[in-house]
């Protein structure tokens, strides 16, 4: 084999090594409608309670302009912005969101939680 030809077979192996490790990804996540995303609820009741008192209510309304709960292709944008932002915003209100999201009861922890789970990431993702 000569040096040329060598250095082709090293660069398909490279391409194809590239594309199997590829395909071993997570599938890219699909939007979900506001039906799917309205039938989501945090698993802790507490959580849920809160949850269905102030979150609920713009984050499974396509229009409200809220990303839907649980639709990964809007919320993986905002959690590359980091937790701490995400809280933060929250926190302070953001577009038409009032601060605290509306939630009076809700520490700093329980938005974290509910941020977590709207994200799509309740279990850790």
């Amino acid at each position: 084999m000569t040096p040329l030809e060598e250095g082709r077979l090293m660069r398909l192996l490279f391409v194809l090594s590239v594309l199997a490790l590829a395909a071993c990804g997570e599938a890219p996540p699909k939007p979900l409608t506001a039906e799917q995303s309205a039938a989501l609820s945090p698993a802790d009741p507490r959580l849920a309670q809160l949850y269905a008192g102030s979150c609920k209510a713009c984050h499974t309304v396509a229009d409200s302009l809220a990303p839907l709960t649980g639709d990964r292709t809007l919320w993986d944008p905002r959690w590359a912005l980091g937790e701490e932002a995400l809280l933060a915003a929250a926190i302070q209100g953001k577009g038409g969101m009032p601060a605290g999201g509306q939630c009076f009861e809700c520490t700093p922890d329980d938005l974290k939680a509910l941020i977590k789970f709207m994200a799509g990431r309740e279990g850790g993702k």
